[in-house]
């Protein structure tokens, strides 16, 4: 998967960004607050302050701002035009509002965002999302023990005996509840195939690696598909 999951937990930059900015264009949350909130990985427009980020996402008309985590094969949260999904893919993620498409670029201390021409893009809702990280992590739990995970990767084996204790996410006002224990479950998920795929040096063979991966892969999807739902409010339930 790409970008990694982060090691302390936390969400890629783009699902802050997505969840802060909605709050903020839906009147949840004072400017103040917010430009607080993103000072803390340092935000910026590129050539920019982090209030023209917050202008720029304002000047669209856009009522929320929601989230894209593509990989290769699974443009997940992608819509087009190719300039943007092809900077989006790159990055890993992206952030959309509106017809504007921001992709980040780590910068030092600074996280500079790039604004490009973006289209609709089509999601699954956060029901199925959520059905769907619930089956593969069942899934999983059986595959890596059949793999004999606990041998050789005994973090992603401690991981998941331990579902229940999730990441504490940051949530802004506005966000359901349901959302947010989405999105740290599909953030427990990520780092639970993290953990079992940072390297091949527990696995006999070249066909064990591969077929880790391959076993792997579909919890890999199902979380960034939970991750990008939790994160887009196209596809939120209805209050």
């Amino acid at each position: 998967m790409s970008p990694s999951a982060p090691a302390a937990a936390a969400l890629p930059h783009s699902a802050t960004l997505a969840w802060w900015l909605t709050a903020w264009l839906r009147g949840h949350e004072q400017t103040d607050h917010v430009l607080d909130e993103l000072s803390a990985d340092a935000h910026l427009l590129a050539g920019g302050s982090a209030l023209d980020l917050l202008v720029r996402a304002r000047g669209t008309g856009a009522t929320y701002a929601g989230l894209a985590l593509p990989v290769d094969g699974d443009p997940l949260g992608l819509g087009g035009p190719r300039d943007f999904n092809a900077a989006a893919l790159e990055a890993g993620q992206a952030v959309l509002v509106g017809d504007v498409g921001l992709v980040p670029e780590d910068r030092g201390e600074t996280v500079q965002w790039q604004a490009y021409e973006a289209a609709r893009r089509q999601l699954p809702d956060v029901g199925e999302a959520d059905r769907g990280l619930r089956e593969e992590l069942l899934g999983a739990a059986g595959d890596l023990a059949d793999l004999d995970v606990a041998r050789w990767r005994p973090e992603a084996a401690d991981a998941l005996m331990n579902l229940h204790h999730r990441p504490a996410l940051d949530a802004p006002l506005g966000t359901p509840p349901r959302c947010v224990d989405l999105a740290a479950r599909g953030l427990q998920a990520w780092s639970i195939v993290d953990l079992a795929l940072v390297d091949d040096g527990g696995a006999l063979s070249a066909y064990e690696a591969e077929r880790r991966r391959d076993l792997l892969q579909p919890l890999g999807r199902a979380a960034r598909r939970a991750i990008v739902a939790a994160c887009s409010p196209e596809v939120w339930p209805p209050d």
